[in-house]
């Protein structure tokens, strides 16, 4: 058995454990390893995102790629379920096209569509797409910091992206003029569960129909759907 590996699912395995959240002293304590060696290996995990620190708390939680896989595993078809009347709501106020998609490895993977039954904004997007440029993508590089971190590792991104996605976390939004698809703009939000971003609400249609400040209003529109929709799961 390789050691460092054996260690790091222990490390996993105890921060699950303990409902998703531990303190470096009390992982060290239960593997009998010295704190530096245990700081060492999270660290590693946190830079690839299996494990995260949240501003202001000293503690390690799982990160959105462990949670990733999570998914993967079966979680899409009750995500879909649940957010599905949102997603209706949204295209009926809108008439426009709306998606669902989650972050899948480096990339977006979509989920679900709601049509709004017109041929002239069947915007469908493709199964999976590029984080850099799209709503989505934005919102995923705004707000699953591991996720981010892990992008700029393997490749870079430029200055305009970068200031796109500091704008989507202080809005709350993401918009894309014409940056994936000619003709079309997009505007996406965020989806949270127990405060961590698990997927992303889209909306799409002819770049003739959603000028940017129509794009804006339409983006707190689904967010008010979003808001209302967290409540009652309450």
């Amino acid at each position: 058995m390789i050691q460092s590996i054996e260690r790091s699912a222990a490390i996993l395995e105890i921060i699950a454990q303990k409902g998703g959240h531990a303190r470096l002293q009390e992982i060290a304590g239960i593997l009998g390893l010295g704190k530096t060696t245990v700081h060492n290996i999270l660290q590693t995990l946190d830079h690839l995102g299996y494990v995260q620190r949240r501003q202001g708390d000293v503690r390690y939680h799982l990160g959105g790629r462990i949670l990733n896989l999570a998914r993967i595993a079966g979680d899409d078809n009750a995500l879909r379920a649940r957010l599905h009347p949102v997603m209706t709501a949204i295209a009926r106020d809108s008439g426009m096209t709306v998606y669902l998609a989650v972050p899948s490895g480096d990339e977006a993977a979509y989920l679900e569509v709601v049509d709004c039954h017109d041929p002239a904004v069947d915007g469908r997007p493709p199964l999976h797409e590029q984080l850099e440029g799209s709503a989505v993508g934005l919102v995923f590089l705004a707000f699953v910091p591991g996720l981010r971190k892990r992008v700029m590792t393997t490749r870079a991104l430029d200055a305009d992206t970068l200031v796109r996605i500091e704008e989507a976390r202080v809005k709350g939004y993401a918009i894309d003029i014409e940056a994936c698809r000619p003709g079309w703009n997009c505007v996406a939000i965020p989806w949270r569960e127990k405060g961590e971003v698990r997927a992303s609400i889209g909306l799409t249609g002819p770049a003739v129909r959603l000028p940017r400040a129509h794009l804006v209003r339409l983006g707190w529109m689904m967010m008010r759907h979003v808001e209302r929709a967290a409540v009652q799961q309450c």
